[in-house]
């Protein structure tokens, strides 16, 4: 997910103090920890809590879907990246005695069905997420910028001490956060010899 829609510059960690921005969960609680004052709104209520002026910024998901809700509209500064939610993962509930009931081929096609429909999603939303910024840039003169390393920094720091705390409140939850923070390190080591790297030296504008 994207930073979210401000109606004020955000250069340092001292501007997300006071600030009144719609972000549920851990992602909230990080910002509180900032200074921040966050709001939890369903998605309806944001477009005019913005225009009201009743909370200051949003998050929602990107580009794609914050342009059909018409954020560009009621706020100057789109930011990125987003800390709070790296990737939303899709799922798929099965009464576990219906699922014992089918045949091992029926629960391969079940299961090759999810798997593709999550390969699917997520190149529907790289796609139209790029796609959808241009559109903000070039024909509704937003501006998209990048939240500064030291935001960026101190995001990650206080983001470590929330899930820290949260590990440590059942053994769930710490073995879940082990496997993440072991594939975390996994994929740093990884990335810049894979798309990261190849992504770094494409040229800018066009292969033609």
């Amino acid at each position: 997910q994207s930073g979210g829609w401000f109606n004020k510059e955000m250069n340092t960690l001292d501007d997300f103090k006071g600030l009144r921005m719609r972000m549920p969960g851990l992602g909230g609680e990080v910002l509180r920890r900032r200074g921040a004052l966050p709001i939890v709104l369903p998605g309806g209520e944001l477009y005019p809590s913005m225009q009201s002026g009743a909370i200051d910024a949003t998050e929602w998901v990107g580009p794609w879907n914050d342009m059909a809700f018409g954020f560009h509209q009621v706020a100057k500064y789109f930011y990125s990246p987003g800390f709070q939610e790296p990737n939303a993962a899709l799922a798929t509930g099965i009464n576990v005695n219906v699922w014992q009931e089918l045949s091992p081929r029926h629960q391969e096609i079940l299961t090759a069905a999810c798997q593709a429909e999550t390969y699917y999603t997520i190149a529907q939303f790289y796609y139209n997420n790029a796609r959808s910024l241009q559109i903000l840039k070039d024909k509704h003169g937003i501006e998209a910028r990048h939240f500064s390393p030291e935001i960026m920094a101190g995001l990650r720091e206080t983001s470590m001490e929330v899930l820290d705390e949260i590990a440590q409140k059942s053994d769930l939850a710490r073995r879940i956060y082990q496997s993440i923070k072991e594939a975390t390190i996994l994929f740093q080591d990884w990335s810049p010899h894979a798309e990261q790297g190849f992504l770094k030296h494409r040229p800018k504008k066009t292969l033609l």
